[in-house]
């Protein structure tokens, strides 16, 4: 299914309400003036609520497990609207609040 590319500016939280943003966009494709995020790049998660002192501890990384078939830049998949991410330690999801709505790729 094709669906909106993600630009390195979009708000994505994890499961508990971390901000999370791509460690490096990729500089060669911008859609809107922003640079999009392949799907090897992981994310950084900051400010997410869990207790260090409670196991698993807080999420720290988010890895994309899903990205576009198709569409790639640089030879990487891009992150779509539909991609799935697993944050590291704790394994939950990242969500995607908003996207551009303009560029969609499969």
């Amino acid at each position: 299914m094709p669906g909106y590319i993600l630009q390195a500016n979009t708000p994505v939280l994890c499961a508990h309400g971390g901000q999370a943003k791509p460690a490096v966009p990729n500089p060669r494709v911008k859609v809107m003036g922003q640079p999009v995020v392949t799907q090897p790049i992981p994310y950084t998660v900051s400010a997410c609520p869990l207790p260090p002192s409670a196991p698993p501890g807080p999420c720290l990384l988010a890895q994309w497990t899903v990205g576009s078939l198709r569409v790639k830049s640089m030879g990487q998949p891009l992150v779509l609207q539909d991609s799935r991410a697993v944050c590291i330690p704790t394994g939950g999801p990242l969500n995607i609040l908003v996207t551009q709505t303009r560029v969609k790729a499969m």
